[in-house]
Order: C-alpha cells, then structure tokens, then sequence
C-alpha cells in the first residue's frame, strides 16, 4: 500500500472507532465530525493530501525497498547527510502548512519508530522475537503509512525522586499479569498529544528513574484495542471561522489521559518487559533523541519564521517601525530564528554514522537548540502581545462584519496601511496565538515540549564533550 491520501486517513481512524470520551460523554460519532477533533483531522488529512501532490511528491516520498510504492520519506532511514537534509525538507514541507503549530505531525512519531527499529537488536537480550516485533512495526508502519501517538509520562501522584507506588490498584500503568497471550496492562499514562485520532498508541518506558520491574516495558497497539481508553482535556474549539480563530480552527491537537483496564498487549506486540536495563539501553544506543530532535528543532525553525512575519505585520500596520525598542524586540526574534537555524544546520554538517549505520545528527547542537527554545519562545509571545498591545483586546468576529455595524467597523479599525477587515484578521491572528486557550497551550507546550528544560539543560551538562576545552586551559597554564 503506497503512502495514504487525506480521505484515507479520515476513513481509517473513523473506521476504528476509538473509546474517547469529553466532557464526561463518549464520542459516538465519527471522530472527525466531533467539534473537538475536526479541525486538526482535516489538517491532518491535508498533509496526508500534500505529500502525494504532483509538485511534492518528489520531495515528500520515496520508493519503498520493498514494493516500490511511493512512502512517506518521514520513515527514510538516512545513511548519509544527504539524506539527513532530504528527511529536513519533507519535514519543513509539513511544518510550512502547519506553520509550525502541530507538534505531532506524523513524522514525528514516524522518526522515531525508524530510530528504534534501526537499534532493535539490542533486544535480542530478553528475547530475539522482540527485535522483529519492533522491526515489523515499522515496516509495517512504513508500507502502510500508519500514525501514532504515544506517552512516556505517569499520573503525577507525587513527583519525588524516591516515590514509589505502593497502591494495590495501580494509579501508573504497570503490568499486572502475564499470560500465554500477552502482558495485561493496568493504570494509566498521561498526556498522549492525538489521542484517538491516529492508528496506534506507542507506550515507552517514563523518562523518570524505573524503580519496579512492573513499570518496565514497551509496546504499540492499536487505537481501538479493547480496555482502552482516551479522556480528553476540555475542549479549545471555539468555532470553525478560520476569521474568528485562524489558528485553533485547524490547529488544535487533543491532549489526553489513556487509561488502560487491563488490557491485553499481545506478545507480537511487546518490544520488551520486565527489563530495566532495556528500558534505558534502547533510547540511548539508539539513535532516537537527535533524530527526534532534528524533527522538532526543524519545526520549531519554521514557527519562529512565522512569529518574526507576524510581529513584523503588527509592526507595519501599526506604522510604529521607528522606535528603538520595536526594532530591539524584533531583533530579538531574529536573533532567536538565527541561532536555531544555525544549530540545525551545524548538527547537519557533522553528523556521523551510528553502531546500527544510521546517519546521526549531532546531538549536542540539537540539544542546546532544544533547551534555548523553551526559553525564547515565551518571550517571543511577550513581544507579540506587547506590539498588539490593547489593539488585542477590541476584536469583532466575523459575524460582528456580517451585521450592521459593518460600515462603522470598516471606517473605525482600518489601519495606516491596510483596510479594517485586513487590520481585525491581523489582530485576530496574533490573538489566538497569544492569548486564546489554544494559545496558552501553545506556550506551555513549547515549555515541556521534550520534558523538564531543567533536566535536559542537566543532560546537555553530562553529555557535552568539553575535553578540546580543558585541554586548552591546562595548557595555557601548562599543568
């Protein structure tokens, strides 16, 4: 099966009737018809549509090595830089429609079943059926051009370093039973970013330390697999006018709670269990943080390319292009856009061929980009709001043009350079990016996009090669 269009996707994951409920109420209908997840599916179902179109099918897809279809290049596992740059433009393509605002697009996800697959024979360990689980999801993921969401992170029931669960029934997910089967899994896991919306649920070890043999496993499943559960955050839908919320119309990815009651894991479906050590060795043999980061770090280069368009319009429509301070704050976004770009391009450049053959960004750049970015985008959204000003807070909607004050509005917010329906949509733009709900949840999202920026500034202190430094000091002061 050759890389899917928008219709497919729309048809497969309404075909699989997830349990999802919101509100307190099960979705009944066709998940995509739900106000709460129409928008982002359609978007989704649009990039789907964008990579098979005759303009980008070269750049987007590639033929597979096993049927000769046209796939996703998302799944490409480069072997040379090359490469690394081919998998950059595909994933800046889906980045440009999105402008940046779904941070789980389908190739990220895609990227890091491909990593993981690569380094599968670490898990000949346990068991060497695990490796061709792993390695069978993704060519099977790859063939078919299936879509995941995931969750590394545990209810936070106590955040101690030293917590450990003591609950008789588990609040976390833990495996409960072992069966000729499979494992039976119960609890829960949070914040799964789509969830109910794609094919598969990819459950990883928690990034925090694994204290109990129960909370040591891996699997994919299905959407619809029984004793599954998805509950939804509330709802950031506030209508479909593109005018009225330009952004959350069609960018509002669903967050969500899985709970699992006691649901089976068939064994062709578990990449490891009981192992700790695997829990740990697999991501970090792996090629997984900077390929998963090179997706990110390129996404968030096209976002910030959007904020700097953005905060230049204010700035042009509000003709306020004089002043010091306003060049100062879109400096700072340039400065920001720049200093990304540039990390990217430098993992890029220096990238090297893993045990497992896989051409791997340098991770070191990536993760500085990815602890930079957490910082700089809360203020890029300050600058946005301080240059919007009060202009932010008196928006008519769409429906406010349509009535009979249309020729007062059109006549009282035109701007210096622009008419007033140009002027309110500028504005309206600027506003759901910092001030709706949708947007707030942008903000905290980029925050804790790849987990605690305090831990992964700790894990950038331990992994940063340094030695070309002290060197240079011990022999400047020859000791």
């Amino acid at each position: 099966m050759p890389a899917i269009t928008g219709e497919q996707y729309l048809d497969r994951i309404n075909s699989l009737k997830p349990n999802i409920w919101i509100g307190g109420k099960q979705i009944k209908e066709s998940i995509s018809l739900h106000p709460a997840y129409r928008g982002a599916m359609q978007t989704k179902a649009s990039l789907y549509d964008l990579q098979l179109h005759p303009d980008k099918i070269e750049r987007m897809t590639y033929h597979s090595p096993v049927t000769n279809n046209r796939i996703g290049i998302s799944f490409l596992e480069p072997k040379t830089k090359e490469d690394l740059k081919i998998r950059r433009h595909m994933i800046q393509e889906w980045a440009n429609k999105t402008v940046g605002m779904m941070g789980r697009t389908p190739d990220y996800l895609n990227t890091a079943v491909m990593t993981l697959a690569a380094a599968a024979p670490v898990l000949k360990d346990q068991d060497e059926d695990f490796v061709g689980n792993l390695q069978t999801l993704y060519e099977t993921a790859r063939e078919k051009d299936l879509s995941f969401t995931h969750s590394f992170i545990n209810p936070q029931v106590n955040r101690s370093s030293l917590y450990t669960e003591a609950s008789f029934q588990p609040i976390a997910a833990k495996i409960t039973k072992k069966t000729a089967e499979g494992i039976i899994i119960k609890g829960a896991r949070l914040l799964a970013t789509q969830g109910g919306m794609t094919d598969e649920v990819l459950i990883f070890p928690t990034g925090a330390k694994i204290t109990d043999e129960e909370s040591a496993f891996s699997f994919s499943i299905p959407t619809n697999t029984p004793g599954l559960k998805f509950i939804c955050r509330e709802s950031f839908h506030q209508g479909d006018s593109e005018f009225n919320y330009p952004l959350s119309s069609k960018f509002n990815e669903m967050d969500t709670m899985l709970i699992f009651d006691n649901v089976l894991v068939p064994w062709e479906r578990v990449f490891f269990y009981h192992r700790q050590d695997l829990a740990h060795k697999l991501f970090y043999k792996s090629s997984f943080t900077p390929h998963v980061l090179h997706q990110v770090v390129t996404r968030q280069v096209v976002k910030t390319k959007f904020l700097l368009g953005l905060a230049q319009l204010l700035v042009t429509t509000l003709s306020v292009s004089e002043y010091q301070h306003i060049q100062e704050k879109i400096s700072e976004i340039i400065i920001g856009l720049e200093t990304m770009n540039s990390l990217l391009e430098v993992s890029e450049s220096t990238a090297i061929l893993d045990e497992w053959g896989t051409m791997t960004p340098n991770i070191s750049q990536l993760y500085v980009a990815a602890t930079t970015f957490p910082k700089l985008y809360p203020r890029f959204i300050d600058i946005l709001q301080l240059i919007g000003a009060g202009g932010m807070l008196t928006l008519p909607t769409e429906e406010d043009f349509n009535s009979n004050l249309q020729s007062d509005l059109l006549h009282y917010l035109q701007g210096s350079s622009c008419d007033a329906i140009s002027r309110v949509k500028l504005f309206r733009l600027a506003w759901d990016l910092t001030m709706s709900a949708f947007g707030t949840r942008q903000t905290h999202y980029e925050r804790f996009f790849f987990g605690d920026p305090v831990r992964m500034a700790s894990n950038l202190y331990k992994g940063y090669p340094r030695e070309e430094s002290l060197t240079m000091v011990k022999n400047f002061l020859h000791l």
